[in-house]
C-alpha cells in the first residue's frame, strides 16, 4: 500500500515541495526513513508512532518505509511529523481519511499526539504557494505567523485527532483570518529617544546622515562619550519598513526560531548588538544545523558592533561581503547558502587600549605601539566599506546640566523620510532603495559635480590617499546630504562635508 502526501522543506530561507511517500508491506515489523533525513527526522518515527497509538488509532505492525522526496537533498527538522502521521493513518481503509492530497502538512507532533509549532512556517507557506499549493495545516501557534500571506488557505490544528477528524469531514475548521500589516506597525518600540541624548550635534548629524543614505558609520571616542546610547537611538530615525521588507524580516527571524509568534511578523526594524566574543559561526551563520547569523537577522535594520576592535580579527574581516553585496553565502561541506544580510552598521570603538588618546580631559597612558596594535584590527578595506567616521568626545558638565531641550527622534524622521522619499523616486526600477546601494554607474550618473567641487574633491584623494572606493562612498554620502537639503545638484558644501567624515584614515589609519 502506498500513500502520497505533501510537505515542505527548507534550503537557506527558500522553500520546496516534499513528498512524503509512505509504503507497508507485510514482513518484520521495521519503520525506515529515507531521503537524506537528518537526525531530527530519523527520530520521527518514535514520535510518530507514539503520537498516532496515544491518539486512538491503529497503528501497523508491518514493514513501513517512509521516502522524503525529492531524495537529493538534505532534509532537517521536525516539521515533517504530522505528514507522514497522516500518511500512515490514510492507509487504513477504516480511519475514513480521503480529502488530504489537496494539503501541505506542517508541524512537529508530541507523544501524545499534539501538534506543536516549528521553525520557518513563513517562508516555507510563501514558497510552497508560488509553487501552486493553495491550502495548509499548520500548528494552532504557528497560526498568527500565516495570517499576513494572501492567497491562502491556512487551517490551524493543535492535536492530531482534531486534524484527522477535518480530514474525515466530521469537525469544520475556519481558516486563518487574514491581518493588514498596517495593525501590526507601532506594535514594536525599539531604541532611545534622540531628546535623551545632551550635546553630541555633530555626531547626531552623522547619524541622521547614515539613516537618510543607509550609510554604514563607525564612532570612535573615548568612554562614556555616549557612543552606546547614540547606536540605540539610531533605530528610531530610520523610515518604516515596507511590507515587502518586512516579509524578508520576518522569513529569517521566523527560520531562526527568534520570531515573536503572538506577533507574527517583524514590522520594525530590527536592531541586532552581537557581543564582541560571539563566534564567527554566528555572526555569519551555517553550523551544523545551517540557520542564518547575526549579520542576516540585522537584514534590513541595524547591526551595532560596539568596540568593534575586540571582535575577533576573523569576524570582522567576514563583513567585506555583506557590507559591499548585501548577502554573505556560507560554504559548508553539505550545502552552499546564501543568506540576506543588507544592513547598516553602526560601529563604536575608543581610540586606544585605555580609550583616552587624543582626549582633551583624560592623559592616554598607551605606548605608540599599543595603539598601533589595537587599531590594526581594523583593516583598510573593511575601513573603506564604512561611509562615514566620526569622533566622539566628552560631554561636558554644562552640556549635562543643560536646560535645552533637545530635538526629537520623530523631528529628525521627518527630514529622513524626505530624503529617502527622493531617493524611492530617483531610483524607481532599478533595484536599489538608498544612496548607499548605488553601484559604480549610478554614481556616475547622479553624482555629477561642478567645477569646484571636483577641485575639492581631488585635493582630498590625494591628501587623504583615498581608495577608489572611499572615493565613491564621498560622493554618495554627498548625494544623501544634498537630499536631506532638497538640493538637485551636490554643491561644495556637501562635497566638504561628506569628506569631513573621511579624516579617521588619515589620523589613525594614514
Amino acid at each position: 500500500m502506498l500513500s502520497k502526501v505533501l510537505s515542505c522543506g527548507l534550503k537557506g530561507i527558500e522553500g520546496y515541495l516534499v513528498e512524503v511517500e509512505t509504503d507497508i508491506t507485510s514482513g518484520l515489523p521495521h519503520f525506515e526513513v529515507v531521503g537524506l533525513a537528518d537526525t531530527a527526522i530519523k527520530e520521527s518515527k518514535e514520535r510518530v508512532r507514539s503520537a498516532i497509538r496515544n491518539s486512538g488509532y491503529e497503528y501497523p505492525v508491518k514493514r513501513i518505509t517512509i521516502n522524503l522526496a525529492p531524495a537529493d537533498i538534505k532534509k532537517e527538522g521536525p516539521i515533517y511529523d504530522l505528514a507522514m502521521a497522516i500518511a500512515i493513518i490514510s492507509l487504513n481503509k477504516d480511519a475514513g481519511i480521503k480529502s488530504f492530497r489537496d494539503f501541505c502538512f506542517i508541524g512537529q507532533l508530541s507523544l501524545d499526539g499534539q501538534v506543536k509549532k516549528v521553525k520557518g512556517v513563513l517562508p516555507l507557506l510563501i514558497s510552497a504557494r508560488d509553487y501552486g499549493v493553495k491550502k495548509f495545516i499548520i500548528p494552532k501557534d504557528n497560526a498568527v505567523e500565516a495570517s499576513f500571506i494572501e492567497g491562502i488557505e491556512v487551517y490551524p490544528v493543535s492535536s492530531l485527532n482534531e486534524c484527522v477528524d477535518f480530514l474525515r469531514g466530521e469537525t469544520k475548521l475556519e481558516p486563518v483570518h487574514p491581518c493588514a500589516f498596517e495593525d501590526a506597525k507601532g506594535l514594536e518600540q525599539r531604541g532611545l529617544d534622540f531628546s535623551h541624548v545632551k550635546g553630541q550635534a555633530r555626531a547626531k548629524r552623522a547619524l541622521e546622515i547614515a539613516a537618510a543614505g543607509g550609510h554604514n558609520v563607525i564612532m570612535i571616542g573615548p568612554p562614556g562619550s555616549g557612543k552606546s546610547m547614540l547606536a540605540k537611538c539610531f533605530p528610531t530615525i530610520l523610515p518604516d519598513m515596507t511590507f515587502e521588507e518586512s516579509l524578508e524580516v520576518t522569513k529569517i527571524h521566523s527560520i531562526a526560531g527568534e520570531l515573536n509568534l503572538k506577533q507574527g511578523i517583524v514590522a520594525s526594524r530590527p536592531f541586532r548588538s552581537p557581543h564582541h566574543t560571539a563566534s564567527t559561526v554566528s555572526l555569519t551563520g551555517g553550523g551544523s544545523n545551517s540557520k542564518p547569523g547575526e549579520i542576516s537577522l540585522a537584514h534590513n535594520g541595524v547591526l551595532f558592533l560596539d568596540e568593534m576592535p575586540e571582535y575577533s580579527r576573523h569576524s570582522i574581516e567576514t563583513l567585506r561581503q555583506p557590507l559591499e553585496d548585501g548577502v554573505i553565502t556560507v560554504a559548508r561541506a553539505n550545502a552552499t547558502i546564501t543568506y540576506p544580510a543588507n544592513f547598516t552598521m553602526i560601529a563604536s570603538m575608543n581610540p586606544c587600549p585605555c580609550g583616552h588618546f587624543g582626549s582633551k580631559i583624560k592623559e592616554c597612558t598607551c605606548s605608540p605601539s599599543q595603539i598601533h596594535k589595537y587599531l590594526g584590527k581594523l583593516s583598510g578595506p573593511i575601513m573603506d566599506r564604512i561611509d562615514i567616521h566620526i569622533e566622539v568626545d566628552n560631554v561636558t558638565y554644562d552640556d549635562l546640566q543643560s536646560q535645552k531641550v533637545e530635538e526629537s527622534s520623530a523631528s529628525i524622521k521627518e527630514r529622513v523620510d524626505r530624503a529617502r522619499e527622493i531617493q524611492l523616486n530617483r531610483f524607481k526600477g532599478e533595484g536599489i532603495y538608498s544612496n548607499a546601494k548605488m553601484s559604480v554607474p549610478q554614481t556616475k550618473k547622479y553624482c555629477t559635480l561642478d567645477n569646484k567641487s571636483d577641485i575639492m574633491l581631488r585635493m582630498a584623494f590625494d591628501r587623504l590617499k583615498l581608495s577608489a572606493r572611499a572615493h565613491d562612498r564621498i560622493l554618495r554620502v554627498a548625494r544623501t546630504i544634498a537630499d536631506l537639503e532638497g538640493e538637485e545638484n551636490i554643491k561644495d558644501t556637501h562635497i566638504a562635508e561628506a569628506i569631513s567624515y573621511r579624516t579617521l584614515d588619515r589620523k589613525y589609519w594614514g
